[in-house]
């Protein structure tokens, strides 16, 4: 069991929701990690339901990791970064969350992976997972390139090769495009050589879902399959273009995270990869970083309201 130095000590949870997972990872005041969760996906898009009880899970999980009582929940101070969010609609409708926090703090997952990427200050990120997205966070201000969620964007992510891979694996069935290493693993993966049940699989299905897919591509193309490379290299000149349309607004650091980043490093465009810095910090951290300076906000009298913090974050 965890012990408390001080009654007055601030717990605090970070919580990073995306399309795929959501992680939450408890902090004391001096921003030690306690504790971690991990649970499913975190985006109000795809789900209102889901995603509240994705966080209040991983956040349960977490405060059990840390060997705390389960009614420390009622204790935390949030951060909470959700992919999503941006969209007026969706932000009001997490706003309105009667949440079981002691004071929760809402956000973008582009705004909190950014502050933790540079540790709390200025800087741009590209987020190159399930889904893709780039922002910039200099002065006080937010740019947002992309991040119009899948299928309709999110182009160079996860899911946009899984579903790059499908449309040429469907042609490849027919005889309409090249046979190669791509078209045997992905039908490996899938179990099958018939494209009807390709179909059958993958129809209305998820972003999650193909991003599934996204391991034979990047795994193939390393393996120097030309057809691979050539939808890797497809999607990394997105990102790279994310990338100098991000440093306009010059930010001191830019950085790319994401569990499709380390891989595709090496395709972008040799100018963007040399700028490209390691995080200094994970997102649930940055979810903390935006608490603090939220709750900092309020005490100093600069904003009225939790709202009002929020709202400068994600509109400006």
């Amino acid at each position: 069991m965890v012990a408390l130095r001080d009654s007055r000590d601030i717990l605090y949870v970070g919580v990073d929701g995306g399309g795929s997972k959501c992680r939450a990872s408890v902090f004391d005041a001096d921003n030690r990690l306690l504790g971690t969760g991990v649970s499913g996906p975190a985006n109000p898009l795809h789900g209102y339901a889901q995603t509240i009880d994705s966080i209040v899970r991983s956040a349960a999980l977490a405060v059990a990791d840390a060997g705390l009582p389960a009614e420390t929940l009622g204790e935390l101070v949030a951060g909470v970064g959700l992919a999503g969010v941006n969209m007026p609609r969706l932000y009001n409708e997490m706003s309105a969350w009667a949440h079981p926090f002691k004071q929760m703090f809402l956000t973008t997952d582009q705004h909190s992976a950014c502050l933790g990427a540079h540790r709390g200050g200025d800087g741009a990120v590209i987020i190159a997972g399930t889904g893709s997205v780039g922002y910039s966070w200099v002065k006080g201000r937010s740019e947002i390139v992309g991040g119009h969620g899948f299928p309709h964007g999110d182009k160079g992510s996860g899911a946009w090769l899984g579903m790059e891979a499908v449309k040429y694996l469907l042609m490849a069935m027919e005889g309409l495009a090249q046979d190669s290493m791509l078209k045997q693993e992905l039908q490996r993966a899938l179990g099958t050589s018939d494209p009807y049940d390709v179909i059958e699989m993958m129809a209305g299905k998820p972003s999650s879902q193909y991003a599934k897919l996204a391991v034979p591509v990047v795994e193939c193309a390393e393996a120097n399959c030309p057809v691979a490379a050539s939808i890797m290299r497809d999607g990394a000149a997105y990102i790279s273009d994310l990338a100098d349309k991000l440093m306009e607004s010059k930010p001191p650091r830019l950085a790319m995270i994401g569990g499709l980043a380390p891989r595709l490093k090496p395709w972008l465009k040799p100018h963007v990869a040399e700028r490209v810095s390691d995080p200094l910090d994970p997102p649930e951290l940055g979810c903390v970083y935006f608490a603090q300076h939220s709750l900092a906000a309020l005490g100093d009298g600069s904003a009225t309201s939790a709202e009002e913090v929020d709202a400068k974050a994600l509109f400006g």
